[in-house]
């Protein structure tokens, strides 16, 4: 099956074409997060510890997503390594996480002394360039330690640390053994600097229709 590569700027964009057909932003965090979680179920035991380290924006929202689903799955476990969340789709997932059996914790030496089985990376997403910031790169070490561990490491849309348009990996970025990315391929994905940081891949459905697109996009 062929997919889409498109830039950052790009997927903005057919976001907002979805958005504008009746497709709210909101519902397609909802898909992503469960698209995301569907993949990590398949390969993670029921009722096994689950961390899922969540950043600021929309990709933690994906994240958050994430976590409400294990809640609700009979037998699933997780932990969540929240930061406060500041676009309103990642806050609304965060107020849905009330009241469910998710650990909120920000303790990252507390986290560190806990073995996981698989590791959720939502941290950063495709507005990451540059450098790892001080929590950023404490974070990004966590999860490349857990997996160092024996965890699997499941990335959302994109492993953090790397550039989404041109590949550049920042020192500590996190590896994975699982990329779901959502509705198209970003260059990351293919360019031989980063695919390698990306393990499997999967270019999961959100709901877009093809005809939201606009011509004329590279395929893989």
């Amino acid at each position: 099956m062929k997919h889409r590569i498109v830039t950052a700027a790009q997927m903005k964009e057919i976001e907002r074409a979805g958005n504008a057909h009746g497709l709210p932003y909101l519902q397609m965090m909802e898909n992503a997060g469960l698209a995301a979680y569907t993949q990590l179920r398949a390969r993670l035991p029921l009722g096994g510890a689950l961390l899922i380290v969540c950043g600021k924006g929309n990709n933690g929202g994906d994240g958050l997503v994430m976590a409400r689903a294990a809640a609700q799955d009979a037998g699933a476990w997780s932990s969540c390594w929240p930061r406060r969340p500041q676009t309103p789709d990642a806050m609304t997932n965060y107020a849905r996480l009330e009241d469910l059996p998710v650990t909120k914790c920000r303790d990252a030496a507390a986290l560190a002394a806990q073995p996981f089985d698989a590791v959720v990376d939502a941290l950063y997403g495709t507005g990451f360039h540059g450098s790892l910031r001080p929590a950023g790169l404490a974070a990004c070490a966590l999860m490349n330690r857990q997996r160092e561990s024996g965890a699997f490491v499941l990335a959302v849309d994109l492993p953090s640390g790397i550039n989404t348009d041109t590949g550049e990996a920042a020192e500590g970025a996190v590896r994975a053994d699982l990329t779901v990315t959502f509705d198209s391929c970003k260059p990351l994905h293919t360019a031989p600097s980063s695919a390698p940081f990306c393990g499997e891949i999967v270019c999961a459905d959100i709901g877009i229709r093809d005809e939201w697109h606009p011509a004329g996009l590279a395929q893989l």
